[in-house]
């Protein structure tokens, strides 16, 4: 072989390297799938309940070490963690598949999250990917639907309020609620019942229709001095977002939490473990107006005898929060009556409590 031959043969392998070398380096850029998840089977779509269970199973597209999967299933309105409250996480195998039961709903839904999310054991609304959610999918039951039953809506103080019958956890314990423990009477005031039907006591709670955001809301709640040390009375601002440990939500929550000598009433912005997110307070008998006043940053809980537009009207108790404050966005106005059941002392007896009035100023 010539020098030339010898000169033309090595060019052309250092013309290769470097092909091979550039193809290697583009190849190295190539962008990364984002993360997604991918459902490979489905139940079917029903109104689900406790019996009826099915698998579910799919794929962690570009998933991470150490993430999981949780999986919801939506039933009555709500979407319930699968496949159960206690075992609400997901593996997600070598080969990006995940595997599990599921009680049975109209849709089902998976969440892609790190290590240290905490799923709401319940929700109206599925989180958003953003922080510890990496990416989220939906999907509807196979099949046709079932007829959902249509939710029983209350007219009170001008507004419609729809009537809760899904269970649901309420102060850390297991509640269940009945579409018949809310009613309006002739004069137009609101009853909201604890009833007994063993062995579960059957609780009560509306939902304001519409999402009213920042504005002055108020409450004229009859005497509740009868009430148990383990009931519990919450007057509400929430967009439905997140479970009990991370909601953002307003509430006036008028119960002794099971011990006979706690204070009776309180101002919270959740979430309630934060110290400077709650007051509590001891409130006389009698029928009191509950305020909330909600600006951007800034919220002013107050308690109240007589109207506080009239003469005499007399401030009870005040707080103004301006940390930890939530955003108007989607919020609605709840009031419930259920029970607490880590206490001291348990509910005895069914209880009713009355609401004469709601209004809201914007």
């Amino acid at each position: 072989m010539t020098m030339l031959s010898r000169t033309a043969t090595s060019a052309k392998r250092a013309l290769l390297l470097a092909g091979c070398l550039l193809l290697a380096a583009c190849q190295s850029r190539s962008p990364v799938a984002a993360p997604s998840i991918v459902f490979d089977k489905v139940p079917r779509g029903d109104v689900g309940g406790p019996e009826n269970q099915d698998t579910i199973e799919g794929r962690a597209i570009s998933a991470k070490p150490g993430q999981q999967i949780v999986l919801y299933a939506r039933s009555e309105g709500l979407w319930w963690v699968q496949p159960f409250t206690d075992r609400p996480f997901t593996a997600i195998q070598g080969d990006s598949r995940w595997k599990n039961q599921t009680h049975l709903g109209s849709q089902y839904a998976a969440l892609l999250v790190n290590q240290g999310y905490r799923p709401a054991q319940t929700t109206e609304t599925l989180p958003s990917p953003g922080g510890t959610v990496i990416a989220s999918a939906v999907v509807t039951g196979e099949g046709p639907l079932p007829a959902e039953i249509p939710l029983k809506t209350v007219n009170f103080s001008g507004y419609d309020w729809t009537v809760r019958r899904a269970a649901s956890y309420r102060g850390g314990s297991h509640n269940s609620f009945g579409a018949e423990n809310a009613w309006t009477d002739k004069n137009g005031a609101l009853h909201l019942r604890v009833t007994r039907r063993d062995p579960d006591w059957i609780c009560a709670e509306v939902k304001l229709t519409r999402s009213l955001g920042y504005g002055t809301y108020r409450f004229r709640v009859r005497d509740l001095s009868h009430l148990e040390p383990s009931a519990v009375v919450t007057l509400s601002i929430w967009d439905g977002v997140g479970g009990e440990d991370d909601r953002r939500e307003l509430d006036v929550e008028l119960s002794r939490w099971g011990f006979p000598g706690n204070d009776n009433a309180q101002y919270v912005v959740q979430p309630y473990y934060v110290p400077a997110n709650i007051v509590r307070f001891r409130e006389p008998a009698g029928s009191l107006i509950q305020s909330i006043h909600w600006e951007p940053d800034r919220v002013t809980f107050s308690t109240s005898e007589g109207s506080p537009d009239a003469p005499g009207a007399r401030v009870l108790n005040e707080h103004v929060f301006t940390s930890g404050v939530p955003t108007a966005s989607g919020d609605a106005v709840r009031m419930n009556v259920y029970v607490f059941g880590k206490g001291q002392i348990p509910l005895k007896n069914e209880t009713e409590v009355v609401i004469d009035k709601f209004e809201y100023l914007p």
